[in-house]
């Protein structure tokens, strides 16, 4: 007997329809798996027969043959546990074919027959939708990320037993379905330890960071060893604007596909905050492996990618963000695919300004000979330098600011001041499908960052000066951009370039 169940691949964020077809014929007991499996697919053989067996289901030993359809692409990940074991049992005459129309299974067998947990299962939900399927079988662990796909109904599952009495007509169960949008419950910070009134002193560097995550602009903090970089830094979160609920899908999208997504979270309401270690490969950054995964770049999708100690990362790391921080997006090319990952984040990096840490403090005498020096910040090349929109110096707090415990903002206050420069920004862009200033395209900044007469000369005059680049010359326009919008201004003014120009003074 043939029979075939649908299931769904993933190829990065696009998903494929996959049949698997099963045919049960007389002959030597034999199971084989065709169509291009990889081992974790081969090595399910076992899997299912136990899983099977241990689900009081007793099959005679015939030849059982399976093709996993279309043949000419690589099927990988032990998501197809579940629907071949149901095409078997169907092709047995244990579940009848029509109770599987227009329906999907996805989910890993353990040999006692319960269902774990896959990766991946929420983009594929939203592709199973896109194909025609109206009901997906899901492990139980997966339930609340799977729910978050609209219009499609959710049978969320936690062992082989339970499908088989659903199926068979022998136990009830209500499919799932909720209204996604409520599912984002609350998108402000959740309270927590880390404030921005925290922070003694620094009011520039609060200013520099605020303007950042307001207009989405990367950010590098110079500063001597204890002046608070990585303290500041560590409560950026607190003050990034709300997350839509189309920004919060395609993050969960991410993780979801990377493993990163716990189950208890049905949708990541946060904006993420990425900080790896200095030691991270070229690759880990990027994503890749021999399953092309997220790498923390895209993790970091419409967050924070935080590097402390910048001139510790590899070079070769480091260059591999040059392209990312200007497309959005980073392609990882292998010999059977090629995938592209989306990446908008803001990159905030940190560093002293010598090897010994107190170049320039007055504190303290710097020990390193400038060569030292040079060959330390050569470390970042100058085009990585140039993508980053503000660079201020960390100033060592003093003492009377440390001892005075006068009223400070909180990141509730500066947040509110960032989310009403956000909405401004969200309305003029709207459609052009833009959401921040750091996302201006040439077209649109000759449009929305006309400069008056005076403005023109005092951007000449620092451009000829400092020795700007034609990027840095953009960078400026984009930071003036967001301090009009935080002024509640149309018009970009003298006052906001000269402010720009000064985060450009510190490389």
């Amino acid at each position: 007997m043939l029979s075939i169940v649908q299931t769904i691949s993933l190829i990065g964020l696009l998903g494929n329809l996959v049949e698997v077809q099963t045919d049960i014929s007389n002959g030597l007991p034999n199971f084989e798996i065709v169509g291009m499996p990889d081992i974790s697919v081969k090595e399910s053989k076992e899997r299912i027969k136990a899983a099977i067996k241990n689900s009081n289901v007793k099959l005679t030993s015939q030849k059982i043959l399976i093709n996993l359809a279309p043949s000419d692409t690589k099927k990988e990940g032990s998501s197809y546990d579940l629907p071949i074991a149901v095409g078997i049992l169907i092709a047995f005459g244990v579940i009848p074919q029509e109770k599987t129309e227009k329906t999907a299974f996805i989910g890993e067998l353990a040999l006692d027959g319960k269902i774990n947990k896959v990766t991946g299962v929420l983009p594929m939900c939203i592709e199973a939708k896109k194909w025609g399927i109206k009901t997906m079988y899901v492990p139980k662990q997966n339930e609340k990320e799977a729910n978050i796909a609209e219009g499609i109904n959710i049978v969320a599952v936690e062992n082989l037993k339970d499908v088989i009495e659903i199926l068979s007509g022998k136990n009830q169960f209500l499919s799932t379905y909720k209204n996604t949008e409520n599912m984002l419950i609350n998108n402000k910070i959740q309270e927590n330890d880390l404030d921005f009134a925290d922070v003694k002193g620094q009011e520039d560097v609060k200013r520099a960071l605020e303007i950042a995550a307001a207009g989405g602009h990367n950010c590098l903090l110079v500063g001597n060893p204890g002046s608070g970089k990585t303290m500041i830094a560590k409560r950026i979160p607190t003050i990034l604007p709300d997350l839509s609920f189309e920004e919060a899908l395609e993050i969960t999208k991410l993780h979801s596909i990377a493993g990163t997504l716990k189950s208890e979270n049905g949708i990541i309401v946060q904006r993420p905050f990425r900080t790896p270690h200095h030691t991270i490969s070229a690759i880990s950054m990027t994503g890749g492996g021999r399953i092309p995964k997220p790498g923390e770049i895209s993790l970091a999708h419409y967050g924070v990618l935080y590097l402390d100690e910048l001139p510790e990362f590899k070079r070769e790391t480091l260059e591999v963000l040059r392209g990312p921080l200007e497309d959005r997006k980073v392609t990882i090319s292998r010999v059977w695919a090629s995938l592209t990952y989306p990446c908008n984040f803001m990159l905030i990096a940190s560093m002293n300004p010598c090897p010994c840490g107190f170049y320039g403090s007055k504190i303290r005498t710097c020990s390193c000979e400038p060569r030292a020096i040079q060959r330390y910040l050569a470390r970042i090349s100058g085009p990585l330098m140039d993508r980053i929109d503000i660079q201020i110096h960390v100033k060592p707090v003093e003492y009377r600011k440390l001892e005075k415990n006068s009223k400070r903002e909180t990141s509730k206050q500066i947040r509110e001041r960032v989310n009403y420069a956000r909405k401004i920004q969200q309305k003029r862009y709207k459609q052009y499908n833009i959401l921040c200033n750091s996302d201006l395209t040439p077209k649109l900044l000759e449009k929305y960052c006309q400069l008056g007469l005076d403005s023109k000369k005092l951007l000449e005059k620092a451009f000829k000066s400092l020795q700007l680049s034609a990027r840095a010359y953009t960078r400026i326009l984009k930071v003036a951009r967001t301090i009009a919008d935080l002024d509640g201004k149309e018009k970009i003014e003298v006052a906001h370039i000269a402010e720009a120009i000064q985060y450009r003074m510190n490389q």
